[in-house]
C-alpha cells in the first residue's frame, strides 16, 4: 500500500536513471575486457565509487565508522555478492550483455524460491508458476546440448543466484544495519577480492586460456593510459551513483512499484550491445529475455494485488 510519504514519480526517475548508470557501468567493463583483468576493473571501480561512499556516510553524520556487531552477516553477504558480481563481468566478456542481463533477470525467481527455506515465507501456487515460466526462457536463450551454448551462461545464472543470495540475506539484515554501512562493507569487500585475485594471477602461473572469460579473469595487470584510466575510475563513479539511485527508489515508493522498472535494463544493454559492440540478440534471446521478463513483472504484480488484498 501507497505511504503517503511516497514519491512514485521521483521514485520513478531514481530507478529508470540509475538503472542506465548501471548498464553503462556493464558497458565500461565488457569494453575493457579485451585489454585488462578483471581484478583490475574491479579494484578501479572500487576506488571509483569511494567518494560516493564517503558523501553517504558524511550525510548520515557517520564519518568513517562503519562498525555494526553485525558485521560477520556483513561480510558474509559481501563476499556472496562480490562473487556474483565477479561472475556477470566474467560472463559479459564472452557473450553480449544483453544476453547476460535477460539470464541475469532470473534473480526474482530464486528470490522467490529461497523465501520459504530462508525466511520462512510461504511460496504462492503463482510464484512457483512463475519460477518455472523464468527457466524455460532460459533454456531457450541459452540452449544446452546445442552446438551454439557458450558456457558463460552459466556465469551469468551463477550471478542471478548470488545476487537473490544477497538479497536474502539483505532483508533482515537491512532492519538492524543502515544501508549505507552494508554498502561500504560490500566495497571494501569488492577490492579484498580484487586485490586477492590480482595476488594470485601475478604470482602463479597457470599457463595460458582460451575462453574470454578465463582470459579476462587471469590477465596479467596492465597499466592503463590516462583516457583509459579515466574510464575505470568513472566506471566507479557510475557504480556509485547508482547505488545512490537504488537505495533513494526503493525508499520513495514500495518495492512492488519500483522492481518492474528495473527490467529496463534490457533497453540499456541491447542499446549498448548494439552500438559500441555490435552484437543484436537473436531470436531464441528474445524469445527467452520474453518469458522471463513477462514472468517476473506477472510475480511482482501479483505479489501487489495479494498483499492489497491482505492489507
Amino acid at each position: 500500500m501507497q505511504s503517503p510519504t511516497d514519491n512514485r514519480a521521483l521514485a520513478t526517475l531514481c530507478i529508470l536513471t540509475g538503472i542506465g548508470l548501471a548498464s553503462a557501468q556493464d558497458a565500461v567493463v565488457k569494453y575493457m575486457s579485451s585489454g585488462y583483468p578483471a581484478y583490475e576493473t574491479l579494484l578501479f571501480r572500487c576506488i571509483g565509487s569511494v567518494p560516493v561512499v564517503g558523501f553517504l556516510l558524511w550525510k548520515e553524520g557517520r564519518g568513517w565508522s562503519i562498525g555494526t556487531p553485525l558485521w560477520p552477516r556483513v561480510l558474509l553477504r559481501g563476499l556472496i555478492l562480490a562473487a556474483a558480481y565477479l561472475s556477470f563481468v566474467l560472463a559479459i566478456a564472452a557473450m553480449p550483455i544483453a544476453n547476460g542481463v535477460a539470464i541475469y533477470f532470473t534473480m526474482p525467481f530464486f528470490v522467490a524460491g529461497m523465501a520459504g527455506p530462508m525466511l520462512g515465507e510461504r511460496v504462492r501456487l503463482h510464484r512457483w508458476m512463475a519460477i518455472v515460466a523464468g527457466f524455460v526462457g532460459v533454456l531457450i536463450m541459452v540452449r544446452p546440448g546445442v552446438g551454439v551454448f557458450e558456457p558463460a551462461a552459466l556465469l551469468a545464472l551463477m550471478s542471478a543466484f548470488g545476487y537473490a543470495t544477497g538479497q536474502m540475506l539483505g532483508r533482515p539484515l537491512s532492519q538492524n544495519v543502515a544501508p549505507i554501512i552494508i554498502a561500504t562493507w560490500q566495497n571494501i569487500v569488492y577490492a579484498a577480492l580484487a586485490i586477492a585475485i590480482l595476488i594470485l594471477f601475478n604470482t602463479v602461473d597457470f599457463g595460458s586460456f582460451e575462453h574470454p572469460s578465463l582470459v579476462f579473469l587471469s590477465r596479467p595487470w596492465v597499466w592503463p593510459g590516462p583516457f583509459d584510466a579515466a574510464l575505470l575510475l568513472g566506471h566507479g563513479v557510475l557504480a556509485g551513483f547508482a547505488m545512490l539511485l537504488f537505495i533513494n527508489a526503493y525508499k520513495l515508493a514500495e518495492t512492488n512499484f519500483v522492481a518492474p522498472f528495473e527490467y529496463s535494463a534490457m533497453i540499456w544493454a541491447v542499446s549498448f550491445g548494439l552500438v559500441l559492440f555490435g552484437d543484436f540478440p537473436d531470436i531464441y534471446t528474445w524469445a527467452g529475455a520474453a518469458i522471463v521478463i513477462v514472468a517476473g513483472i506477472l510475480m511482482i504484480l501479483r505479489d501487489r494485488q495479494l498483499d492489497r488484498s491482505l492489507g
